[in-house]
């Protein structure tokens, strides 16, 4: 009753549909599904002949608001749940992650008969990377046998908890087994939308009302419009379908598209085939607008005039994802993609160790003990909801890039550790072709063109863009990499209490003057700098602020009537250097 539906507050939510190809995801959201968008249930004439999703797909069904939760969606009648049909086959994993980029929440479909499969595991990783909440469809469920269905439903709940715990959701996930297709498929062939099965989708719809968290809507900001469809309309214009990102937009507002660099007037816009006049965060709207070629525009972004840039190139946040069995190399390419647009681009990575934080001094045994004794009636608290371990948290990226900082070149993204927690490392991107997006997006780098047989995850990194750049000289000057490399020399004499003779660390050629007042570490922990340069053959004195400890010292006599005392050192020294990568100085030295 699209009438009630105007009157009604509506809650539109975005829900991501994701799972390996076959697991029954499209059967899902076409039993799931009462209203259809022009872009639903496989109706790409190549979905239709492979029997595949080729496509994202769009439908969406509504649900009255339970009567425990009234108090808490106060500012709802209904919720609407638009469902993103994404494909399951590796080739389309591009658009699985275009997709996940606009969600809201998102749906693991999961064959109860195979389990974990490996697209079922690049669409868990995508789903940590873009959605804070989720919920898993074990579907299929009627393809077993009704005596061992409960045990078996069990067993792989099981299984896939011990799966979840390891990841940012937890083991805690809501599990809803499902049926979306008895007889594999055989009811949508015939016609029908019920079935006799106990096990239906009606559990599923309840869980996602259930444990649904309001999405955090904000109509203030700039317009920002993540397009998915767009086709001709005879006599109207052109529709683009897609899902607001940010801000909001209203009838005869000026929008742009900026990879088209055209300005257009919005003439209409609809929601799920009834009439609106505006739309905020979050909303899936087709917008109709004239003078529009539909064959320039399939994917992209719509946005407020002069909103979003072009760029070249991009400094970002960046995590290596924990199940990319490779090596993620500095200037080697992957396959970046920010919303639905996918370019090949270099990385360069690079980052600083973080300081472990001052540890508590433990508790002595008598201080344990008295506490044990204050307590001794102390009940057992009871469990609560398992916490997700720490490592697989939700990361909290910087807002800004410091170009303050010193940096550490990295010959490759590091794995997550202590040293290098989420959030410490970071990646100048080159990417083959300019790309239209907010200087803020969400990125994910895979590689590719790793064989699709191949049971290798091919997401290598995610992370968030921080700001725009150019790549030229005097702009990646600006960014102090560094590397860090040694000269070893040793020990010949001591000269005084405060002074040895060192040799080793250059070459009679060698111009001393650059090196003088540079700091050197011995290896037995003491600390100088290269005061002077000693004689014609590369020799240098090293100078320290205390009188060198006596223990240090080894003393020997000439042989011959003199016999002349030589005090030295069995110790190498150490003369640390870095150089800025980008430095227009090639010979600048500095530690």
């Amino acid at each position: 009753n699209l009438s009630a539906m105007a009157a009604a507050r509506v809650l539109n939510v975005n829900v991501g549909v994701l799972g390996h190809v076959d697991s029954g995801k499209t059967s899902l959201v076409k039993a799931l599904s009462t209203l259809l968008s022009t872009a639903a249930l496989d109706k790409h004439p190549d979905s239709r002949k492979r029997g595949i999703t080729l496509d994202l797909g769009f439908s969406a069904f509504l649900v009255d608001i339970p009567e425990e939760r009234k108090e808490e969606f106060k500012d709802y009648d209904k919720i609407q749940f638009t469902l993103v049909d994404c494909p399951g086959h590796a080739s389309l994993i591009k658009t699985v992650i275009g997709g996940a980029a606009i969600i809201d929440l998102m749906i693991l479909v999961i064959d109860v008969n195979k389990g974990i499969q490996t697209q079922t595991a690049e669409c868990l990783i995508i789903g940590e990377i873009l959605s804070e909440h989720m919920v898993v469809a074990l579907n299929k469920v009627d393809m077993i046998p009704a005596k061992s269905r409960k045990d078996k439903i069990a067993k792989m709940k099981k299984k896939l908890q011990n799966v979840f715990k390891r990841t940012k959701f937890g083991k805690e996930i809501p599990i809803i087994p499902t049926i979306a297709a008895p007889g594999g498929g055989l009811l949508h062939k015939e016609g029908k939308k019920s079935s006799t099965d106990a096990v239906t989708v009606k559990d599923l719809m309840k869980t996602l009302t259930a444990t649904l968290k309001i999405p955090n809507r904000i109509a203030k900001g700039k317009f920002r419009f993540a397009v998915d469809h767009c086709f001709q309309i005879k006599g109207q214009g052109t529709v683009m379908t897609g899902t607001v990102l940010e801000g909001m937009v209203s009838v005869n507002d000026i929008v742009e598209i900026p990879s088209l660099g055209l300005e257009r007037k919005v003439k209409s816009m609809q929601m799920f085939r009834k009439p609106v006049q505006s739309a905020k965060q979050g909303d899936r709207i087709g917008m109709c607008v004239t003078n529009l070629d539909a064959k320039l525009m399939e994917r992209g972004i719509v946005c407020a005039p002069k909103n979003i840039p072009t760029i070249g190139a991009a400094v970002a946040v960046v995590n290596k994802v924990r199940f990319f069995k490779g090596e993620v190399k500095t200037d080697t390419k992957f396959h970046c993609t920010i919303g639905h647009s996918t370019v090949m681009a270099s990385a360069v990575f690079f980052g600083n160790k973080v300081k472990k934080a001052a540890e508590k001094p433990a508790k002595k045994d008598e201080e344990k003990k008295e506490t044990k004794e204050a307590k001794p009636e102390a009940k057992k608290k009871k469990k609560g909801k398992a916490k997700v371990p720490k490592k697989y948290q939700k990361v909290v990226y910087p807002a800004e890039f410091d170009k303050s900082k010193d940096y550490s070149w990295h010959d490759q993204l590091l794995g997550d550790s202590k040293e290098h927690p989420p959030g410490s490392q970071f990646a100048l991107l080159r990417f083959d072709k300019p790309i239209t997006c907010p200087v803020d997006s969400i990125i994910v780098g895979s590689k590719l063109d790793v064989s699709t047989d191949s049971k290798l995850c091919r997401i290598a990194f995610s992370g968030k863009l921080l700001g725009e750049m150019k790549w030229e000289p005097s702009v990646l000057e600006t960014y102090k990499l560094y590397k860090t490399r040694e000269r070893v020399g040793s020990v010949e004499r001591l000269q005084d209490d405060y002074t040895i003779i060192g040799k080793g660390l250059f070459s009679k050629d060698t111009d001393m003057t650059q090196f003088i007042g540079l700091k050197v570490i011995l290896d037995n922990g003491l600390e100088g700098s290269i005061s002077a340069s000693f004689g014609q053959t590369g020799k240098f004195k090293v100078s320290f602020i205390n009188k060198i400890p006596e223990n240090l010292i080894q003393t020997t006599k000439s042989e011959g009537k003199k016999k002349k005392v030589k005090r030295t050192m069995q110790a190498k020294i150490i003369l640390p250097l870095k150089k800025y990568v980008f430095s227009l100085d090639r010979k600048k030295l500095l530690q």
